[in-house]
């Protein structure tokens, strides 16, 4: 069972990829789904261009341990508020929120004082981030 769990981190776990705003680009957030669902997670899309409410609802409805909001167009401070309070609103505050994309370093804490889980970049390595999400949904 412990060998199955190190190969498999992210066992048994479901996490919901979003694309808020009016971001266009995917190709990073799909990279991460895939790179979840080899972890072994149970990974939903919502794809692109969703609203806050429209990815909070989702998670809801899938029953979702964690979100992973991915956000390249800057508005990273204002969508991930919306999420989180849209999670609140549905009494869903309880889900796990990670953020992945272009976000500035002064930001990230930022980000994190807002609730945020964990902060992943563009350089960031993929085990870095299973590991990561493996630790906080444990």
């Amino acid at each position: 069972m412990n060998e199955l769990k190190t190969q498999r981190p992210l066992a048994a776990k479901r996490i919901l990829v979003g694309k808020p705003g009016l971001d266009g680009h995917d190709i990073g957030a799909k990279i991460v789904a895939l790179t979840l669902r080899d972890a072994g997670a149970e990974v939903i899309y919502t794809g692109l261009r969703r609203t806050p409410l429209q990815i909070a609802q989702v998670a809801v409805d899938e029953g979702v341990d964690a979100v992973g909001l991915s956000i390249l167009s800057g508005s990273h401070k204002e969508l991930v508020a919306d999420v989180l309070a849209q999670l609140r609103a549905l009494k869903a505050g309880n889900i796990k929120v990670f953020v992945g994309g272009t976000i500035p370093r002064a930001d990230q804490d930022v980000l994190r004082a807002m609730g945020v889980a964990a902060v992943f970049t563009a350089d960031m390595p993929l085990d870095d981030v299973v590991a990561e999400l493996a630790q906080q949904l444990s």
